[in-house]
């Protein structure tokens, strides 16, 4: 078992029992958000289905690429309209 403080250890305990507790931490498009639990700091995202899952490098890589898109697109529409 690795050695960590025992706030931190006391805060995974704590969302072992009684589940995570997410906040939005980015708004990714209308439809995909990456959420952070405010006790443990656990990252995850929604996916293509609805769904969430951990936040890794790589879903974090498109989540950055698809923001890109959103707001080219969306800032595009709004100058037209």
């Amino acid at each position: 078992m690795q050695c960590m403080p025992n706030d931190l250890l006391m805060k995974k305990v704590f969302c072992n029992i009684f589940g995570h507790h997410y906040s939005v931490s980015k708004k990714v498009t209308q439809h995909i958000k990456e959420y952070k639990c405010v006790h443990c700091g656990k990252e995850v995202t929604t996916d293509v289905t609805g769904n969430l899952s951990v936040l890794t490098p790589e879903l974090q890589e498109i989540n950055h690429t698809l923001e890109i898109i959103y707001q080219k697109r969306h800032g595009a529409t709004q100058q037209v309209a």
